[in-house]
């Protein structure tokens, strides 16, 4: 695969063409899925997140390296994933099927994209909310872990890009106090590969997710906070450096 930046851009252009469509076709796709059970509109989104892995393995030359999923316990878990890019957000049903993510309330309102996540049973947070969001999204929360689906969240609340970690929200720390199962760091490289502005930005090589040991239920909250960031970050500052030898 081609690392000449005009070539870089020209398959990044076709790339997002191509994806824009298939992306349009398939929500319309789930629009017709709505009146049935969530789990039809979950393997929608499985096979649309496969399809793209494909295309991005053709045309950009991105391929996906997955270490640790022997760390994945049975049952109901909290993965808490760094994030560098919106190749994130679609990744994980693919590799948890069944998988549920934490996001912004407003992404709700984005139109038919909305629609397929409310379905899905998305956990959307009012950040602006206070204690009653909180409590609505530990409730939410619950509620899925009870169903045996996997809970994703970012901790950092937003992409943050390679070299850089940010502060976690407040959120994690109550959602692992509260639901009472473990939590599963995560790490990750993707930013290297897909770009945040990734128009043009996507460049070929190996994006790798790490998923670390699992941290138990019974930490304080400082404990569990400290010991989460300093896992993921140390795995991702060790993934960006293999990446960039």
């Amino acid at each position: 695969m081609s690392h000449n930046p005009i070539m870089i851009a020209f398959r990044s252009f076709v790339f997002d063409v191509v994806q824009n469509i298939i992306t349009v076709l398939m929500l319309l796709y789930i629009v017709f899925l709505l009146p049935f059970p969530w789990q039809m509109t979950m393997k929608a989104i499985i096979v649309w997140t496969k399809i793209l892995r494909f295309l991005s393995s053709w045309l950009l030359g991105i391929h996906i390296r997955i270490v640790g999923m022997e760390n994945i316990p049975e049952g109901p878990v909290v993965v808490a994933s760094k994030h560098q890019s919106a190749w994130d957000t679609a990744i994980f049903p693919l590799l948890l099927p069944g998988t549920v993510y934490v996001l912004k309330k407003e992404l709700l309102s984005i139109p038919i994209w909305g629609w397929c996540a409310r379905k899905v049973r998305s956990i959307a947070v009012d950040r602006a909310g206070g204690a009653s969001a909180l409590k609505q999204m530990l409730a939410e929360t619950k509620a899925r872990l009870k169903e045996g689906r996997r809970v994703i969240i970012f901790p950092e609340g937003t992409r943050v890009l390679p070299g850089q970690t940010k502060e976690y929200h407040p959120g994690i720390a109550a959602i692992y106090r509260s639901a009472n199962v473990p939590v599963v760091p995560a790490a990750l490289n993707s930013g290297l590969f897909w770009g945040r502005l990734s128009i043009g930005k996507k460049y070929p090589g190996t994006i790798t997710v790490e998923f670390l040991p699992a941290i138990e239920p019974g930490m304080d909250r400082r404990d569990f906070m400290a010991t989460l960031k300093s896992q993921i970050d140390t795995a991702t500052e060790k993934l960006e450096a293999e990446a960039r030898t």
